[in-house]
């Protein structure tokens, strides 16, 4: 009995708390998050510049003394020389201050020339003089053609009897010049087969365009075509022959309504040559008279010439 007594002993184990850490780490992920912030934030203020905002920009930074000019001989600063203006400012540009003289302007107009004798500049200027004068005629020439081609369909439109081959004239202002066509379409031909003379309504046709090219200071060719596949009774007539007469009675009979013999460049036959569909060389629309007025500067006269 006696073992009752023996006291009983609660034995309680207290787990101690680690110990505090600190809030560092809190400080290190801050710096990294506004890092990244500002990564993305220069990222989309690249991608959002122009080149000639990232140019500025990168003038801005460069050296403050030292510009890109042709003058210098080498030496320490490695051919460079001190700006003009004593030091580069933001937004400069280098082309522009790479254009430095090296003589007076009185002197020359640009560098020798071994290869030709002469100025690259005097080229220069010549050619550049070449190319505005020829922009500036083949803008006047592309206005002198709209306008030509709206009154030549004018002048179409108020011959009623000619409604009716209305399809058959057909007008493009190209590169070349003012494409005015007569063309035949099935079962309505412009020349009767094998004639070398229009029929009455294509004559018309072509009488209305004499006054009209007449105006035009430019110089006209004239060229027959005809469709593949076609029957000459003589064997010595063929194809080249009977596009050429028809070039040739087109020509006269603009002639007769008012067009000068010196604004007829060339009259030619091309036969089946250059068909106006190249993949159905026997469509009816390949027999055609093209009448073009030439994209170029008229003829010098002889007593103007050097």
């Amino acid at each position: 009995m006696a073992g009752y007594d023996q006291p009983i002993i609660i034995k309680k184990v207290k787990k101690a708390a680690h110990g505090h850490h600190g809030g560092a780490w809190k400080i290190a992920y801050a710096d990294f998050v506004t890092a990244m912030m500002a990564f993305f934030l220069l990222l989309w203020l690249i991608s959002m510049t122009t080149p000639e905002q990232k140019e500025g920009l990168a003038d801005y930074f460069s050296p403050p003394n030292v510009s890109l000019t042709t003058s210098g001989a080498g030496g320490i600063m490695g051919g460079t020389a001190l700006d003009t203006d004593g030091a580069r400012m933001a937004g400069s540009s280098v082309d522009g201050m790479r254009d430095v003289s090296i003589s007076p302007e009185s002197t020359s107009k640009g560098q020798p020339d071994a290869g030709t004798g002469g100025r690259e500049g005097d080229d220069g200027e010549a050619d550049a003089a070449m190319g505005a004068a020829n922009a500036d005629l083949k803008s006047s020439n592309d206005q002198a053609f709209h306008s030509a081609a709206a009154s030549i369909r004018q002048a179409w439109q108020a011959l009623p009897d000619i409604t009716e081959i209305s399809d058959n004239l057909l007008l493009e202002v190209t590169e070349e010049g003012l494409d005015i066509q007569i063309v035949d379409q099935e079962g309505r031909p412009m020349f009767p087969e094998g004639s070398k003379y229009p029929t009455e309504e294509a004559r018309v046709a072509i009488a209305a365009l004499g006054p009209i090219l007449q105006k035009l200071s430019n110089q006209i060719t004239i060229s027959g075509h005809v469709a593949a596949g076609g029957n000459y009774a003589n064997p010595r007539y063929g194809s080249w022959e009977l596009s050429a007469d028809r070039a040739n009675v087109v020509r006269a009979l603009l002639g007769e309504f008012g067009l000068a013999d010196d604004r007829i460049k060339s009259v030619s036959g091309r036969s089946t040559s250059d068909p106006f569909f190249p993949n159905d060389p026997y469509q009816a629309a390949n027999e055609r008279i093209k009448i073009t007025v030439l994209n170029e500067a008229p003829p010098v006269p002889n007593n103007l010439g050097f």
